[in-house]
């Protein structure tokens, strides 16, 4: 019967073991820092969005120009916030199952340090 590895001891033998084995898993961080980019990535979408209504309400000498841009100054906040609400709901799903990954997984380690225990039949 093969051996389970034994886990190095150091300053920096935890953080490489951790990154060669699924032991722990490091989604939080990565789910994180997706999440703040992919809020960069609206951000600069409305913000382009809202600069193209009032580009085209400066560049009309007409006053339906402005009718113009309003209304889709309006429309760009209110789709920035869907999409702000939209991301944070997948970016929480996707923890939320790794969550459950990771009970699963402690769950399965309790089970069999329970077998280990009991007495054999």
């Amino acid at each position: 019967m093969r051996r389970p590895l034994n886990r190095p001891q150091g300053p920096g033998a935890a953080l490489i073991w951790d990154l060669l084995t699924f032991e722990r898993l490091m989604t939080n961080t990565v789910v994180h820092l997706i999440y703040w980019a992919g809020l960069a990535i609206i951000a600069v979408g409305v913000f382009g969005f809202i600069g193209a209504a009032v580009g085209v309400a400066i560049r009309d000498p007409f006053p339906w120009g402005v009718l113009m841009a309003v209304p889709v100054a309006v429309v760009g906040l209110l789709v920035m916030a869907a999409l702000l609400l939209l991301w944070r709901s997948f970016c929480e799903f996707y923890v939320a199952i790794f969550k459950i990954s990771e009970d699963l997984s402690a769950m399965r380690a309790d089970l069999e340090a329970e077998k280990t225990k009991l007495p054999p039949r």
